[in-house]
């Protein structure tokens, strides 16, 4: 299990714990912590669309050429921070992951 420091919409902060098998999106998801994810973790929506803190982006696997695309259709997307939550798996996430729930669009 790891840690997930996660700010909201609003600006709360709040600390999650993520058990390793499944999604950074089903993680935020079930915390309710306003992921919507309506296609499922398919990579087809951008409602799970986050930012990751600047100096841990790099800590995660490589954005995929898809994701980039729907990334970069969306009008909070900022190179350096975005991610869609459903493309990053909990194993793959680094223990404190500092993680804002994006604007919705």
């Amino acid at each position: 299990m790891l840690r997930l420091d996660v700010t909201d919409r609003e600006g709360a902060r709040h600390e999650l714990d993520a058990d390793a098998g499944g999604t950074l999106m089903e993680a935020l998801r079930d915390a309710d912590m306003g992921i919507e994810a309506i296609c499922g973790g398919q990579c087809a929506c951008a409602t799970c669309h986050c930012w990751v803190a600047t100096d841990w982006f790099a800590q995660l696997p490589g954005v995929s050429e898809d994701e980039r695309d729907l990334l970069s259709s969306l009008d909070h997307y900022d190179p350096q921070r975005s991610r869609l939550t459903c493309q990053i798996e909990i194993t793959d996430v680094p223990d404190g992951l500092p993680v804002t729930v994006a604007p919705e669009e």
